[in-house]
């Protein structure tokens, strides 16, 4: 593991972790992230973003340097990426410099929804942006769903609900350390509240809460390792073992594969929550990234199609 990975590990435990700990109000949360985002998380040169609405949903389109700038408004695959942020906070400014470099890797547009943030606009909200988003951009284009965190549980929990209500299928699921019970019955939740570099366990109920407004942490909608997976297409996962959520991603993965599912499942060494977020900051970004894309570009295709 890399000198960097040691020193943000430092960085994130002394700041971050204590920083989310203490402040309670989402708007502070949501400032405090975009302009961590507009400072650290920046997205490469030559990068392009354009804004649409996809059936009421606001979307930012992606597209890595290298990708051609009408490839958004072409009919080709693409990628459809919920972004993560506690159902909170977090927006596709947080997230457009992730999702230029997995655009300028795989050569897809990644389209990155704008979906309603809680407490205002609670559980199941965030859903209903996540599928109408969904129905109206897979009916132009084959589609493969991506998310990190809260939003890589609101992928998985999207495809439950494209399997049940029979829609047509991703191409494939991906998911950076997602949020899959939000119950938080994983033993990891207890085991790794100390080693984890940046998120406090002591928070996770009381955030879901404010999403959640009375519903039940156990609702397949919210928590998606409580739903039904049989017919889905292939997931790929990833996650560190410090987190407290890597039960989340182990336990999903589990499931899934019980289900007749294939699961690629990436478990990496003191790795911070969503590290490949962090791009350029972080070797080890670029390496799951590249692992990503290769997942994406040479195995994963249409299934039963020419």
């Amino acid at each position: 593991m890399s000198l960097r990975r040691r020193l943000l590990n430092l960085t994130l435990r002394a700041f971050e972790k204590r920083y989310l700990a203490r402040v309670e109000n989402p708007e502070l949360l949501r400032g405090q992230f975009e302009r961590k985002a507009r400072l650290w998380l920046r997205p490469p040169r030559k990068s392009a973003f354009s804004r649409e609405v996809l059936d009421g949903v606001p979307v930012t389109w992606a597209l890595g340097p290298g990708v051609a700038q009408d490839r958004a408004a072409q009919d080709g695959p693409a990628i459809l990426y919920l972004h993560g942020g506690g159902y909170v906070m977090g927006s596709p400014r947080t997230h457009r410099g992730l999702a230029a470099r997995i655009s300028a890797r795989t050569g897809w547009p990644v389209c990155l929804p704008d979906y309603r943030l809680a407490p205002e606009h609670p559980f199941p909200a965030a859903l209903e942006d996540a599928l109408a988003a969904y129905i109206e951009l897979s009916g132009e284009r084959r589609l493969i769903l991506g998310g990190d965190s809260a939003g890589g549980g609101l992928a998985l929990a999207l495809l439950g609900e494209i399997l049940k209500h029979g829609l047509r299928p991703p191409l494939g699921v991906f998911c950076f350390s997602p949020l899959t019970d939000m119950s938080f019955s994983g033993t990891s939740f207890a085991d790794n509240r100390k080693a984890d570099a940046m998120l406090p366990a002591a928070r996770a109920r009381e955030l879901a809460a404010l999403y959640l407004q009375g519903a039940s942490p156990r609702d397949p909608r919210a928590s998606p390792l409580f739903g039904g997976f049989r017919g889905a297409p292939r997931v790929w996962l990833a996650a560190g073992d410090t987190e407290i959520l890597l039960d989340d991603t182990r336990r999903m993965a589990d499931k899934l594969r019980a289900e007749g599912v294939e699961v690629t499942e990436r478990i990496e060494h003191d790795l911070p929550h969503v590290w490949p977020i962090f791009g350029p900051l972080l070797p080890e970004a670029g390496r799951t990234l590249d692992d990503l894309a290769g997942w994406i570009t040479a195995r994963t295709r249409p299934q039963g199609d020419s």
